[in-house]
């Protein structure tokens, strides 16, 4: 169908409406046309092997679908349906005479706050990460569920339609193709009965489907989740971990490994919370993980290839660019990395918990390693947030002892999963450091133990200038651990001023892969 007389009707009715000047922009699927306040949406009349919007009816259909559905995530950013039909005078918004095509009206932000320029420009913080991963927990726990869905089946059908879509993009080789499918088949074989086991415990829900980091933005100051999949309800009855792989694949590819190991920790820490106790193996999901972001990655490759055909050589060039590199990225995260467990010591102030989130993503399968923190596992024992501040008799020597205990738990836990563990805790006797390295051994991890070392003026400055967070450590409780001996400290000890800290300490993991190969 030819949308070019709609076009002109929908600029010209925006900027009517505005009073201001007709930007427009376009996606993969649909035009934007962007004044003042508002954009007006508008479906491509296409036809993709994984859409159909080839009829003003089925895009009406998908128009009231994408409000329907984003309106749980983001109802203040979505405002309507417009229908657009032919009257006497000419088209025209809602009239009674025939359908002729249809539009979402949406209020308007700036670019600048979509999170993939946040994160190319170096302005996307771990504050952002923290809030988009609690906004995504809350979104999924209350997320209709689908346990009828088989997990396994879901994915089938997506590498069905991956290859369906390389076949016709026609940017890459057959043999490339071929070797990246039979990959994705082989792990969805060696995955299926996990991927199975999830969907019957509740974790295939109606997720956004679509969740890369230009589908996200800051909108009143908090992260929105918009635009999500209307097209096909098969592409969003997912597993809530697929749905938020595509946001640590975008963030991967962009190099933040630090951020994308980040939102997995905390997103899988808040969903963990919201159910019921089950093997840790079917609740977690952490040996799919490199899968579900390769899979993301192939889609946004054929996705890119199919657009590369635009007549625009500059442009044509760029999107090719863009496909290779994401077909690149598939094949890297498909390809197994070797883990290790890594224990960070030290007296509070040390820096233990900025060491493991500069290098954990950095460590093991996509997207790194699992964070494990005293402080809090401690709190989620007291059934608090993370943030807020427990008494003194949360901390007598059997609590403490507890903690270490669940902290050991849920090391072997991700460790049984194929997941790198990198715990942070005071570590302040010689038989909770031999503990955790004793449990590393027995389970044939290659074990690095590293004890950090300051100057006590030094921890007393760190302590006292830093802002409330997780630790509840203040100068009196340091002053009690200076007091203390620590005993013998077999472990690597770095002095936790030194400049390129996380480097030095990869280094080391790097030389324990190597002797243990």
């Amino acid at each position: 169908m030819d949308q070019t007389a709609v076009v002109a009707f929908i600029a010209a009715a925006l900027a009517r409406e505005t009073g201001a000047p007709v930007e427009t922009k376009q996606t993969h699927v649909s035009l934007l046309f962007l004044a003042g306040d508002l954009v007006f949406k508008l479906k491509k009349a296409i036809v993709f092997p994984y859409l159909d919007f080839s009829t003003p009816a089925l895009r009406e259909k998908a128009c009231r679908a994408e409000l329907a559905l984003n309106s749980r995530a983001a109802p203040d950013l979505y405002l309507g349906v417009r229908r657009i039909t032919q009257e006497p005078g000419g088209l025209a918004f809602d009239g009674p005479g025939p359908l002729v095509d249809c539009i979402v009206v949406m209020r308007r932000f700036e670019e600048a706050s979509l999170f993939d320029a946040m994160a190319r420009e170096g302005r996307l913080t771990p504050a952002h990460i923290e809030a988009l991963a609690a906004k995504l927990a809350n979104f999924h726990a209350s997320a209709q569920r689908f346990r009828e869905v088989g997990g396994a089946e879901v994915f089938a059908h997506l590498l069905d339609l991956n290859e369906d879509s390389f076949a016709h993009c026609g940017i890459f080789a057959q043999r490339e193709i071929d070797r990246l499918n039979a990959r994705f088949r082989a792990e969805l074989k060696e995955l299926a009965a996990l991927l199975d086991a999830r969907a019957l415990a509740g974790f295939v829900r109606l997720c956004h489907g679509d969740l890369y980091l230009r589908n996200i933005c800051l909108f009143q100051g908090r992260p929105t989740l918009f635009d999500c999949i209307e097209f096909d309800p098969r592409l969003a009855q997912i597993d809530v971990l697929y749905d938020v792989a595509f946001t640590l694949m975008d963030l991967w590819l962009l190099g933040r490994h630090d951020l994308a190991n980040l939102l997995f920790n905390r997103y899988v820490s808040a969903l963990s919370r919201t159910v019921p106790d089950m093997p840790a193996k079917t609740r977690d999901g952490y040996a799919a993980l490199p899968f579900f972001m390769a899979l993301r990655a192939a889609i946004r490759a054929h996705i890119a290839a199919s657009q590369a055909h635009s007549g625009n050589p500059e442009s044509n060039a760029a999107l090719e660019r863009e496909a290779r590199a994401y077909f690149a990225l598939a094949e890297d995260l498909l390809t197994p990395r070797p883990n290790v467990i890594v224990a960070i010591g030290g007296l509070s102030g040390t820096g233990k918990s900025t060491l493991s989130a500069a290098i954990a993503g950095d460590i093991g399968a996509p997207p790194g390693a699992r964070m494990l923190n005293s402080d809090r596992t401690r709190k989620a024992m007291h059934r608090i947030a993370p943030t807020d501040r427990l008494p003194a008799a949360a901390y007598e020597i059997n609590i403490t002892g507890a903690v270490y205990l669940r902290l050991l738990s849920r090391a072997m836990d991700a460790w049984a999963q194929g997941r790198s563990i990198v715990l942070d805790a005071v570590y302040s006797t010689e038989e909770e450091r031999d503990a955790v390295a004793k449990l590393a051994r027995e389970s044939g991890a290659p074990f690095v133990g590293i004890w950090l070392d300051a100057p006590p003026e030094v921890l007393r400055r760190r302590v006292r200038e830093r802002p409330h967070g997780v630790s509840d450590a203040d100068l009196s409780v340091l002053e009690g651990q200076l007091a203390r001996d620590v005993g013998r400290v077999d472990w690597i000890r770095l002095d936790a001023t030194l400049p390129d800290l996380p480097g030095r300490v990869l280094e080391i993991i790097r030389i324990a892969f190597a002797d243990n190969i």
